[in-house]
């Protein structure tokens, strides 16, 4: 099984960016999204930003993988 966890660019050096995720900050290659900016949130695997979502979309998913794993 493969999971993509929702993060908040907080910091672009491309082609890098600095991912918040839930108080943990990671450093993420954003190579494969086309305009990024700080304040997008992003769905992250393997250390890559695979896909942009919307807020609401990222806090749901946050709290459905919460459910299933006991905690992110």
């Amino acid at each position: 099984m493969c999971i993509a966890i929702p993060g908040k660019v907080i910091e672009i050096e491309y082609p890098f960016a600095l991912v918040d995720f839930k108080g943990t900050k990671r450093k993420i290659r954003i190579d494969l999204l086309e305009d990024l900016n700080v304040g997008d949130w992003v769905l992250v695997h393997v250390g890559f930003a695979i896909q942009k979502v919307d807020e609401e979309e990222a806090r749901k998913t946050v709290e459905l993988l919460e459910q299933v794993f006991g905690g992110l």
